[in-house]
């Protein structure tokens, strides 16, 4: 079917519904041209988004990189596993920062006929390889942390505390300009990265102080470990919200149900089936769905209803509908999934 993300206009598609009378194909044309011409692609705004977020990771990528390689010479030289596991938490971050610059380069590359839906999800694989990263980090941490706190080991609690407040403030600033650029997914999740690692330096700066004030060296992998479970939750979370896209599921703000029933109370709509909600990229949800309908004359009124119900209900505007008549077509051994329709009074038919 074709569904690429250049048309915002709806296709008309003929499987299942037999011979499409004249008058449905040339109203069904007269919009898909309508669609074509007022598209939702040629916003002047998005470039310059775009170039605020590519200078924003930039220039997060050039603080957090230069002082992760401090971070881990003054770690080392300190004997400290907080220290180590933030600077290593920072390398984590640079190359966070590294693919969402990457990808924005390549998510701004138009389809071809070997990706008729564009690059849009290279953002979201980004972010899902961000938050592997992490799940490695925390089992490397919660590691060396056990084995220290069996094994103690020296660490020089002042050198700890002035690198981990130089580190906290690089942290800070770096947000702060992830903070003022365009907030997609990717953007998302290496801020997420930073400010995880703001923890991480907060970690460190208690640590180096208890050490410095009592000579208790167990407080540094027991910090360590409360820094990588405060990782590995929002770390979790933002590995489901990226295997979600990736598999294709329905859009957590979107209910599939009200889709469904929304589309059914369009007037001539008698059913609907094999309707199917996913993201096209990290922000942009598209649909495809067949529409029962009484009269095939008809079409290309119910088309226009659904195009801007479905847009300014649920801001979804990359739609595939087909028709479908006589109302109840043959499904065969297809498993498709079916929208009851309900009348007012609550009970379905």
């Amino acid at each position: 079917m074709s569904n690429r993300p250049g048309d915002e206009g709806f296709h008309l598609h003929t499987a299942h519904s037999g011979q499409v009378p004249g008058d449905v194909r040339e109203g069904t044309a007269a919009r898909e041209g309508q669609g074509r011409q007022t598209g939702h692609h040629a916003h002047p705004h998005v470039h310059a988004r775009d170039g605020s977020t590519v200078k924003a990771l930039t220039w997060a990528l050039v603080l957090t990189g230069a002082f992760a390689l401090v971070e881990a010479i003054g770690g080392w030289l300190a004997g400290s596993l907080a220290l180590l596991s933030d600077a290593g938490h920072m390398v984590t971050d640079a190359a966070a920062l590294g693919l969402a610059l990457f990808a924005q380069w390549v998510a701004r590359r138009p389809p071809s006929a070997r990706a008729s839906y564009g690059y849009a999800r290279a953002e979201v694989l980004a972010a899902f390889v961000n938050a592997l990263a992490l799940l490695l980090l925390v089992a490397f941490i919660v590691f060396e942390a056990v084995r220290r706190m069996l094994v103690p080991q020296p660490v020089a609690g002042a050198t700890v505390m002035i690198i981990a407040a130089a580190g906290l403030a690089i942290n800070l600033v770096t947000a702060w300009i992830l903070s003022r650029a365009s907030q997609s997914q990717g953007t998302r999740s290496v801020l997420l990265h930073v400010l995880s690692d703001a923890l991480g330096s907060i970690a460190a700066l208690v640590a180096g102080a208890v050490i410095l004030r009592t000579g208790w060296t167990p407080i540094d992998p027991l910090l360590s470990l409360l820094t990588a479970l405060l990782i590995l939750r929002s770390t979790w979370r933002l590995l489901a919200q990226t295997t979600g896209v990736l598999m294709e599921g329905v859009p957590a703000h979107l209910d599939y149900d009200e889709i469904g029933h929304a589309l059914l109370e369009i007037d001539g709509v008698s059913g609907v089936h094999d309707l199917h909600v996913w993201h096209m990229g990290a922000e942009e949800a598209a649909l495809s769905a067949h529409l029962a309908i009484e009269r095939g004359t008809r079409w290309p009124a119910i088309l226009d209803a659904a195009r801007r119900m479905l847009d300014s209900r649920f801001h979804i505007d990359h739609v595939t509908l087909q028709p479908s008549w006589p109302v109840q077509p043959a499904f065969g051994d297809r498993r498709v999934i079916r929208i009851a329709a309900t009348h007012r009074d609550g009970k379905r038919r």
